[in-house]
């Protein structure tokens, strides 16, 4: 009965945000209460709320300081320099601006956190996407493709967690997994040429002096053979059809479209780059070596900027209301998500899901174990969190395997496998800062990606099988 109830909310949840029959948040909170009450555990409702809101508070505060903190960075310009650069790299070129995504979002992704790779990586690449017309939820594919690829790395979670879980050593684990992960990256970097094609084919090639005209946004209406007719616009919106099959406001003039590489903003401070840089780098450091919890770090560095920056007190007020919607946005669906989370866990919905998911594997798979938790990672890792496949799900799964002489070691290593698909779930928090600062409907992005970030997944598997790592 829990069983089939968990499943069926799961897939009411994915229904109506992808029909766009409610917002997310309001489905994240609406449909587990009302699940809850079906289950007869309707009176425990208010304590499985308060255990899933608790285990996430950290987050959510982490995530509501580095959105201030990264803010305040753009505000000040510390991200100008990159966006130039990538602009002039890309060409204008549709091509070279996904794969100069997904290059960025790998790159950062080094510092093992996907709230700040997102952050990073839609500050400097949103006012490209919109001033060329691109598709957004292509960046918002690509990106949180490649960061769940990524995401693999010893400090970023998953392997932590299955070392942890299995008693194993992380490098064990993580090591012989490279060159499987390696093709992985590189399936990534296929994948947004190939969407990058289809774009240049739906938007055309603009030049580079078309792009960077301050006062209007040229608008390619058909391309062919490098040469294209346009229709320029000037303070207007044209909405245009994405390769996700959705319309989009494509913002122009002077509005929000480009702001990011305004050079005459007023909340610059060019004065104080390299304080700003060393600041940044340091907080990432400080991060990756744990010296303070990642919400302390960002709660002080979001102080420390303002204050610098901004010594006037109107100045500070005005910088943390400009950012006040995205921080309001995204603290709002990490604590609904909360809700969903503690109902799954509280009712014991998800403990009988992953129980049922894995007494259905047919006794002669025994044999075949890692392979088979390599295609249970995706689906799992999707509609659960990290800690309850690693610490719930995977346990069992390895005692299984070793009842057939399958390593640990090699259970381990295959449930790394689902991490590309895993950091577009509606349950990790990070990937409400990407939609929210790429201005994406979750829903859009979910139809998007899940197909690309699942094939991911499976390319890892299989270059795992060819290997003879899995």
């Amino acid at each position: 009965m829990l069983t089939v109830l968990g499943f069926a909310m799961i897939a009411t949840f994915l229904v109506l945000i992808m029909m766009k029959k409610m917002s997310p948040i309001a489905a994240l909170v609406l449909i587990p209460a009302l699940f809850c009450v079906a289950v007869g555990q309707g009176a425990q409702l208010g304590d499985y709320v308060i255990e899933g809101v608790g285990k996430l508070a950290p987050t959510a505060a982490m995530l509501m300081f580095a959105i201030v903190y990264f803010g305040v960075m753009i505000d000040v310009g510390l991200f100008d320099p990159i966006v130039r650069g990538i602009l002039r790299f890309c060409k204008a070129d549709p091509v070279r601006v996904v794969v100069g995504t997904a290059v960025l979002a790998a790159i950062v992704s080094l510092d093992g956190d996907g709230s700040t790779t997102f952050m990073i990586t839609v500050s400097a690449m949103y006012p490209l996407y919109k001033r060329l017309g691109m598709s957004l939820v292509v960046m918002t594919g690509v990106a949180a493709t490649a960061n769940g690829v990524m995401n693999t790395l010893p400090w970023g979670g998953p392997t932590a967690r299955a070392a942890t879980a299995l008693k194993l050593d992380a490098s064990d684990i993580f090591v012989p997994m490279i060159p499987a992960l390696g093709v992985g990256l590189l399936f990534v970097f296929v994948l947004a040429y190939v969407l990058g094609r289809r774009e240049r084919k739906r938007i055309g090639y603009l030049t580079l002096d078309e792009v960077l005209v301050p006062e209007t946004e040229t608008v390619l209406v058909a391309a062919g053979g490098g040469g294209a007719d346009t229709n320029t616009n000037t303070n207007t919106n044209t909405t245009k059809k994405g390769v996700g099959g959705s319309g989009e406001s494509v913002a122009t003039g002077d509005g929000d479209g480009f702001q990011g590489l305004d050079p005459n903003r007023a909340t610059l401070r060019p004065k104080l780059y390299w304080f700003n840089a060393g600041l940044t780098i340091a907080l990432l450091t400080a991060m990756i070596l744990e010296l303070l919890p990642i919400p302390v770090l960002f709660l002080l560095g979001a102080a420390l900027a303002l204050t610098v920056n901004y010594p006037n007190m109107t100045e500070q007020k005005a910088r943390i209301a400009a950012h006040a919607e995205n921080v309001l946005n995204v603290a709002g669906m990490v604590f609904a998500a909360a809700v969903f989370t503690g109902v799954l866990t509280g009712t014991g919905m998800v403990k009988h899901m992953a129980d049922w998911l894995v007494g259905a594997i047919p006794a002669g798979m025994g044999p075949h174990m890692a392979v088979v938790t390599g295609v249970l990672s995706l689906p799992l890792t999707y509609f659960m969190s990290n800690d309850g496949f690693y610490f719930g799900v995977l346990p069992v799964l390895a005692e299984a395997g070793a009842a057939h002489g399958v390593s640990p070691l090699e259970i381990a290593r295959a449930s790394l496998v689902g991490q590309a698909l895993h950091m577009s779930s509606p349950l990790v928090p990070a990937v409400y800062v990407l939609v929210g600062m790429a201005k994406v409907e979750f829903g859009d992005h979910t139809r998007f990606t899940v197909k690309w970030a699942a094939l991911t997944s499976l390319v890892v598997l299989a270059a795992g099988i060819l290997f003879g790592i899995i």
